[in-house]
């Protein structure tokens, strides 16, 4: 009886996982290509696991990106240290970059914020 207690939880959270919206994604080009082209809201975050600014703005990005106003914001988490093509071509120098792009086109920068607030409304701009 505790094997399929157990079996069913298993399966009870693997469904609940796949149904919750994906708050974030790692960096692909061709997504966000297609994603920009086709006008989606989307938000590119140069994150570097060595950033205490950086780590301290993941769980609150995460967080925010989950909300339902934001749900149709894709968040792509871009590596800091080795996505340096895309670095250049949107002229991003340090970690903890936030780029938001709404209907294709940059529409807010923020870099080194960490308040709650003013993320969430760095975001909303990619929606509003």
């Amino acid at each position: 009886m505790k094997f399929l207690a157990a079996v069913l939880a298993a399966i009870t959270l693997t469904v609940f996982a796949t149904l919750s919206p994906a708050a974030e994604t790692p960096f692909n080009q061709a997504q966000f290509d297609s994603m920009l082209g086709a006008g989606k809201p989307v938000a590119v975050v140069f994150h570097a696991d060595w950033c205490p600014t950086c780590r301290a703005q993941a769980p609150l990005l995460k967080e925010l990106a989950q909300t339902p106003e934001l749900k149709d914001l894709t968040l792509f988490v871009a590596n800091f240290d080795t996505e340096k093509t895309l670095k250049k071509s949107l002229g991003v120098t340090q970690q903890s970059t936030v780029v938001v792009f709404k209907g294709g086109k940059e529409s807010a920068r923020s870099t080194g914020d960490t308040r709650r607030d003013s993320l969430d409304a760095l975001l909303h701009k990619a929606i509003s």
